[in-house]
């Protein structure tokens, strides 16, 4: 509510603003909190509720970069126009070109007389640095007939060869949670035995024998209790042809096409991606392999942070605690060090507070956005894994292992940490569209 009251005391910045007047989400996320706020540096402006010293440096931070958001504006507008001109229909123009309008505004200020020629030259930069790997030359790849035939072809065969096994989904948990409370160990500086068992899981291809187990259902602790699939089982995967970042399928649901496109909308460089037919026919082999992962330490792990996940309980004894390996003491506190490490971060969070009020008043949960909020922390393990998966996808896709056990942790508690940004804004966001409702109330 701070950063909208602020946001609308600014004028000329319409172009970065949703129909309300209040800061477009995508304005929040790629310019406001990393360019401009920057909560990492300023701690005080990091929280969904702010003190009196905070909302002073947040009003401030924002206020001295009024010029550079009012010239950031009316760069994007400049840049939607030569991109309209230029018949470019590639990517989400907010995501692609926000940043770079922020980083115009800063070196030259409002457009001049040369905006058109420099709007033009980024469009190029932008546009023309995929070295073919676009979303239009991937939809044209899968559809053309010849291909689309080969391609399922391929899938067929690779998932008619699948291994199985009739192993729980639980089997390995003791050893993925050791690594676990290892590798905090291991990230603050004490090397214990993080770093040969690690090597030892995946010499032993933990991560593969536990992603295997999740092709078969289970009554508990399956892929679609792990919120990854909606069915019991993994289906097939299809080609596809469609994708959409609002509509997509949950991870073990989604198709060739909309695997390979999210890693296109999400490279900066897409010269660094390996050629386009190469890239969807690995994802053919990759999308029918354990976890849909083909390198073993990812498939480690995406494990670990399987047992990570079911062992967080953000709401305390009230959340749902999923996870029969790690003990309990009589508080309902968990065991585990790792758990420990991000439950008591999670439980300081201010809206996890507010969600605990929701969930003791309403008991069930309603529908609105902050009971959204509420219902997910009751059952954290699947948007934390949904978020887990992505990343770990993105790395396969680039041949980016994890041999370290620290940077194992770093990858999972920032996860985490990521989820917890993202129930944020989402509160955020639904206590400001009430703030409005109240205000145009009492003025009507």
């Amino acid at each position: 509510m701070v950063l909208d009251e602020v946001w609308r005391g600014l004028d000329g910045v319409d172009a970065l603003s949703g129909p309300q007047g209040a800061p477009l989400r995508r304005t929040v996320k790629l310019i406001l909190d990393p360019l401009v706020i920057r909560p990492v540096q300023h701690p005080r402006c990091a929280g969904s509720v702010l003190d009196a010293d905070g909302v002073t440096l947040l009003t401030s931070l924002v206020l001295a970069r009024s010029d550079a958001l009012r010239a950031c504006a009316s760069w994007f507008t400049v840049l939607k126009q030569a991109r309209r001109a230029l018949r470019i229909t590639e990517g989400n123009a907010q995501d692609l070109y926000f940043q770079r309008c922020f980083e115009l505004a800063t070196l030259h200020g409002e457009p001049g007389a040369d905006a058109r020629e420099r709007a033009v030259a980024v469009l190029r930069e932008v546009h023309e640095g995929t070295g073919g790997r676009t979303t239009t030359a991937l939809k044209n790849l899968v559809t053309e007939p010849n291909r689309l035939a080969e391609l399922t072809s391929l899938i067929e065969s690779a998932w008619r060869t699948r291994p199985l096994a009739s192993s729980g989904a639980r089997d390995l948990a003791s050893a993925l949670i050791e690594l676990l409370d290892a590798s905090t160990l291991a990230r603050e500086g004490d090397p214990a035995d993080a770093g040969p068992l690690l090597d030892e899981l995946i010499e032993d291809k933990v991560g593969t024998h536990r992603g295997i187990a999740l092709w078969r259902p289970h009554p508990r602790h399956g892929a679609d209790d792990l919120g990854l699939t909606l069915h019991e089982c993994p289906p097939r995967p299809v080609v596809g042809a469609t994708a959409s970042t609002a509509t997509l399928a949950l991870p073990f649901d989604r198709s060739i096409y909309e695997r390979v496109f999210t890693v296109l909308q999400g490279s900066i460089d897409r010269t660094d991606l390996p050629e386009l037919p190469t890239l969807v026919s690995t994802e053919v082999t990759r999308s029918c392999s354990p976890w849909g992962l083909l390198d073993e330490s990812l498939r480690v792990t995406a494990s670990a942070g399987c047992e990570l996940a079911l062992g967080l309980s953000p709401l305390g004894a009230m959340s749902v605690a999923p996870n029969p390996v790690v003990m309990s003491d009589a508080r309902g506190e968990r065991g585990s060090r790792a758990h420990a490490v991000v439950n008591a971060r999670w439980r300081r969070e201010a809206y996890v507070l507010q969600a605990r009020r929701y969930s003791v008043h309403l008991g069930e949960i309603a529908s609105g956005p902050l009971d959204v909020v509420a219902a997910e922390l009751r059952i954290p393990w699947r948007p934390y894994l949904r978020r887990l998966w992505v990343r770990l996808h993105g790395r396969d896709v680039r041949e980016l292992a994890v041999f370290d056990p620290a940077e194992l942790w770093d990858l999972l508690d920032g996860v985490a940490r990521s989820v917890m940004l993202d129930h944020r804004t989402r509160v955020k966001q639904a206590l400001t569209v009430a703030t409005v409702d109240i205000e145009e109330a009492r003025a009507s």
